[in-house]
């Protein structure tokens, strides 16, 4: 696939990211698991990140400039073409899905 360096390359920081939103916001009880799941549809990749919490993912625009954190879905933003979170259909938590695409982030 033409430019798949720079899809990889995306794909592995907006994944870094939504996982680490999972492992750190996701808190739940024990035996909950972080399901991740990857799927091409067409030139994209489709990412998904499936936690246990219901808790909504929320874009701070308010990072101080020494902030250590707190710019994550900024970051997925810019990478992607375009991503958002559904409920389980289990029920039980939640989605974080992100579609990295060869154009790079959503304009």
């Amino acid at each position: 696939m033409p430019g798949g360096g720079v899809l990889a390359h995306d794909a592995a920081v907006v994944l870094d990211e939504l996982v680490s939103n999972a492992v750190k916001h996701a808190r739940v009880s024990k035996g909950r698991r972080i399901y991740v799941r990857f799927e091409m549809v067409v030139d994209h990749l489709r990412l998904e990140v499936h936690d246990a919490s219901s808790e909504k993912p929320v874009i701070r625009r308010s990072a101080g400039v020494d902030a250590e954190s707190g710019r994550g879905l900024c970051l997925v933003e810019a990478l992607c073409v375009e991503w958002g979170f559904v409920p389980r259909p289990e029920g039980i938590g939640k989605i974080v899905w992100a579609l990295v695409g060869p154009g790079g982030g959503a304009s």
